[in-house]
């Protein structure tokens, strides 16, 4: 067995994290994230997915379909101590060189056994900028 990527800061784990992504490649996705079994990834308009065996299986099934995304990271913003980071970014996603939208997202990576790990993944499509005087309500 391969012995695991070490990640000396969580900005290699982040582009690990997006690169096995652009590739679709589970198994680089899933060495990305903790061995824990309290990591949490919520995708876009999704449910709450906790540990290793519920996120692993909505890797697959988000890549089965051959559908290769490109991303573009914009307005990062990161707080980070001894032993977590917090990213919080625009996502400006493409799939042959066409936009498919923005989404907002938030990136935990926890320092684990001497390397960076991701420990939560939260994406939300980001509303659209809605126009003074909407009458809209911020319910959250």
């Amino acid at each position: 067995m391969r012995e695991p990527p070490h990640f000396a800061t969580p900005q290699a784990a982040e582009a690990a994290f997006y690169s096995a992504f652009e590739r679709a490649d589970i198994e680089a996705m899933m060495q990305v994230w903790a061995d824990d079994e309290s990591i949490i990834c919520i995708h876009p308009e999704g449910p709450r997915l906790l540990g290793r065996g519920e996120i692993r299986a909505s890797w697959e099934q988000i890549f089965a379909p051959g559908v290769r995304l490109k991303f573009t990271l914009k307005d990062s913003r990161r707080t980070r101590d001894a032993l977590l980071s917090i990213h919080v970014l625009r996502e400006y996603i493409r799939v042959d060189g066409v936009p498919q939208g923005v989404m907002l997202a938030t990136n935990l990576y926890q320092f684990v056994h001497g390397s960076w790990r991701m420990t939560l993944h939260h994406a939300s499509p980001e509303p659209e900028t809605r126009a003074a005087g909407s009458g809209s309500t911020i319910l959250h």
